[in-house]
């Protein structure tokens, strides 16, 4: 799920609205990288050439499978210079966020330090509370798999103004919002259903998660991200960034229409404070970081068994065609493969990372473009062949 404005935007790889970009917009030619090694992946490149062809700016992809790892590029980086992407490229990865903080709670039950079964409330004494949101009803489980009911921040109308409109955003791209900030936007509307009864998606839910984390340890989730996560799976272009609104080198631009698909225009939203994003959405990684980690996951590297049992136990979630477990989801594509993983959407960037359930078959990837193309199609011809 994006942080974004578009609010239609919740399935595993559908977080670039499919909204149609009149032609010759971007006129750079699509490139792809040649193959390290193996092959197999024509049906891939395509459907990255047909999402520059839709109006993505550029693409950046690593698939890595038992033929060995395959990185490559379409379009552009930067629509000025026209400088391809570099498939090094770090990018902003929104809610794919959401598995890492999810880890780092599984990681803290499995010490005994906290139980998914807990209250909001026994670690947030009253923070959830007002218009009918009650944290001693609702569970740290609960939070992780969208069943909480809370109303997501990012549906406020004063946010997105704040956030996603021209005006706001660049009146507000260097704003620091402070999780508190977050909740208590959250707690002025009423919640979406009573806790337990329904799943509905909520960038609120990870921004609370975020909190307990801190209260659990004393430390930042960012800072128990990096020495839980980051350090030990080696994942050097990864990070937490906090308010820090710059992107690290290798980088492209990223680009947005801020909500005005039907105007045509296109911001250079690259420098953001993504604070707004907070636990819910604020890393930034790469294509072979994120394959990484992963991987690693669905193996069992990064979590007891119990506890990866435990994140990939479901729900129905409609809205992401698919099913939610704790933090990640599960996907049946159209040729009967199942992928794992999570997307994430955030200003001029839409991500997507999944794997096989032995971990044996990765694939990330970024749009540096949050108004066109279609990731599924990406996905679909990576493991069916199709585009």
């Amino acid at each position: 799920m994006s942080v974004s404005r578009r609010t239609g935007s919740k399935r595993l790889v559908g977080t670039a609205a499919a909204i149609a970009v009149a032609a010759g917009v971007f006129a750079a030619p699509a490139v792809a990288a040649p193959a390290e090694r193996g092959g197999g992946h024509e049906a891939t490149r395509q459907a990255m050439n047909a999402a520059v062809k839709d109006g993505v700016p550029g693409v950046v992809l690593q698939a890595k499978d038992r033929h060995g790892v395959w990185k490559a590029t379409a379009g552009v980086g930067n629509l000025r210079t026209k400088q391809p992407r570099s498939t090094e490229d770090s990018f902003r990865a929104g809610s794919i966020t959401k598995t890492f903080i999810a880890t780092v709670l599984l990681q803290l039950e499995a010490e005994g330090r906290v139980s998914l079964d807990d209250t909001v409330d026994e670690w947030l004494p009253g923070v959830v509370r007002g218009n009918g949101h009650d944290g001693r009803r609702i569970t740290l489980r609960q939070l992780l798999n969208h069943t909480s009911g809370i109303f997501s921040y990012t549906d406020d109308e004063q946010l997105q103004s704040d956030v996603f409109l021209p005006e706001g955003f660049f009146k507000n791209r260097y704003r620091t919002w402070t999780p508190n900030e977050i909740v208590k936007i959250a707690m002025g509307h009423r919640p979406e259903f009573a806790p337990g009864t329904d799943w509905g998606y909520s960038n609120t839910n990870y921004t609370i998660a975020g909190m307990v984390i801190k209260k659990v340890t004393g430390n930042s989730y960012g800072d128990e991200v990096r020495r839980r996560v980051i350090e030990p799976l080696g994942l050097h272009g990864t990070y937490m960034p906090g308010t820090d609104a710059t992107v690290p080198r290798p980088s492209s631009r990223a680009y947005s229409q801020l909500a005005e698909n039907t105007t045509g225009k296109i911001y250079d939203v690259t420098e953001m404070n993504p604070s707004v994003a907070n636990a819910a959405g604020e890393i930034i990684s790469n294509s072979g970081d994120l394959n990484r980690f992963y991987s690693a996951l669905l193996r069992g590297r990064v979590l007891p068994a119990e506890q990866l049992a435990e994140m990939r136990t479901t729900v129905a979630a409609a809205a992401v065609d698919g099913r939610y477990g704790l933090g990640l989801i599960e996907n049946e594509l159209s040729c009967g493969v199942t992928v794992w993983g999570h997307s994430g959407g955030i200003h001029g960037s839409s991500s997507v990372a999944v794997t096989t359930a032995d971990g044996k078959h990765s694939l990330a990837f970024n749009f540096n473009g949050d108004w066109s193309g279609d990731p599924v199609k990406v996905v679909e011809a990576e493991y069916c062949g199709t585009k």
